[in-house]
């Protein structure tokens, strides 16, 4: 200790080793199949690897590229939000490139929160948001997501909504599809979100990074809806969509205003990053329709034979409509911890998944849930599957 205080700031005190890299190193001491962390175990499009290398070679980005992000991207941006939802965005002033959306969520919090605002996250939330919410000296206000085992989804109780809204209620976070439940938000919800922030005055950031990945439903970004347009922050990124994880691009699309707020806060942050694979990802953007119907299709069918084999094992499932997380209710198994759950399956059948409570400001209601990754080989799942069959 340093003058009889800890080293770590209150505002991160309860905040240490993250569970994704708990999990992980359990996997790597174990020899476990690894569905906690959510990353694919392949490559996305050769093509898009291969405009990469070729941005290196020529010299493209290899120094510090534009702070607001190179001008290929930024249009590739817009005009996917254009093409994609009749969204129309300045690309010299209405579009941020990021540290992937990790980065920007971080940057919008750190711009647009002053310390007692409050900010509202649906919950289960992922991990970073708290933090985030909490290096900007504000305070978070769940609004639980609530399961229905009749139906095997999560939903928002609008109500819960509208009566979590205070006089310090600064902002709104949200998260379609939604991390880890795979929740995907509705029109009349969504529609009844615009009308609360609209009346209340408040602003709205939105966690989009799993737009490509909507089974059921449709992905519809809040910002196209009546008065939103000025008062939204829409967060998205390269990695889930495109499996390149590892080159962390995002970006964040909102009003010249907004973007000004963000990028105020984002240039402290890492000022620059990923220059060559920037250019990379502004190809990706503009791959053909069949591409992202294909990840998608992809994507659900590993979905439905995780999902399959999770409920084969004895756990009840909610199959999400979007991401690519299931969350298992353990009770049915005799179980009801789910850390102590997570933390004895690799010894038990080695798997590892994530216990949902980490996700939880209410870790009661957390407790008997835990999270699996689909996005890895058709034959890795079909590993872990029959390793979870000795549960039964």
């Amino acid at each position: 200790m340093t003058q009889g205080r800890p080293l770590l700031n209150r505002r991160l005190a309860e905040f240490g080793t993250t569970i994704f890299a708990e999990m992980s190193a359990l996997a790597v001491r174990t020899g476990a199949i690894n569905l906690g962390q959510g990353f694919p175990d392949t490559d996305g499009p050769e093509e898009v690897r291969e405009a990469a290398v070729r941005a290196l070679r020529a010299g493209h980005g290899n120094q510090y590229p534009p702070g607001p992000g190179v001008p290929e991207l930024r249009t590739a941006i817009a005009a996917h939000q254009q093409r994609r939802y009749a969204l129309t965005y300045d690309p010299d002033t209405e579009v941020l490139v990021t540290a992937g959306a990790t980065e920007a969520i971080a940057a919008s919090m750190l711009a647009l929160l002053e310390p007692g605002d409050e900010v509202i996250a649906l919950e289960p939330y992922y991990d970073s948001y708290a933090a985030c919410i909490a290096m900007a000296g504000a305070s978070r206000v769940p609004v639980t997501l609530h399961p229905e085992p009749s139906t095997g989804t999560y939903r928002l109780d609008l109500d819960e909504l509208r009566a979590a809204v205070t006089p310090r209620t600064r902002l709104l976070l949200l998260n379609t599809p939604h991390n880890p439940t795979g929740t995907v938000l509705t029109r009349e919800e969504l529609a009844a979100i615009a009308e609360l922030a609209c009346e209340r005055d408040l602003l709205v950031v939105t966690d989009e990074v799993y737009e490509h990945l909507v089974f059921e439903g449709e992905h519809l970004p809040l910002a196209s809806f009546p008065g939103m347009r000025e008062r939204t922050v829409t967060i998205s990124s390269a990695g889930k969509t495109f499996s390149f994880t590892g080159w962390k691009v995002g970006w964040i699309t909102a009003s010249p205003e907004l973007v000004t707020a963000v990028r105020s806060a984002k240039q402290f942050l890492t000022y620059v990053s990923a220059g060559p694979f920037q250019y990379a990802v502004a190809e990706a953007l503009a791959l053909p329709d069949s591409y992202f119907t294909a990840l998608r299709e992809d994507m659900r069918a590993k979905r439905d034979l995780l999902a399959a084999g999770l409920a084969d094992a004895g756990f009840k499932v909610f199959k999400p409509a979007g991401t690519y997380f299931v969350t298992a209710d353990i009770r049915p198994l005799g179980e009801s911890d789910g850390f102590a759950f997570c933390r004895a399956l690799p010894e038990r059948c080695g798997v590892v998944a994530i216990p949902n409570a980490v996700f939880y400001d209410h870790r009661e209601a957390g407790a008997p849930f835990v999270r699996f990754a689909f996005c890895k080989k058709p034959e890795v799942l079909e590993a872990a599957v029959t390793r979870l069959a000795r549960l039964r």
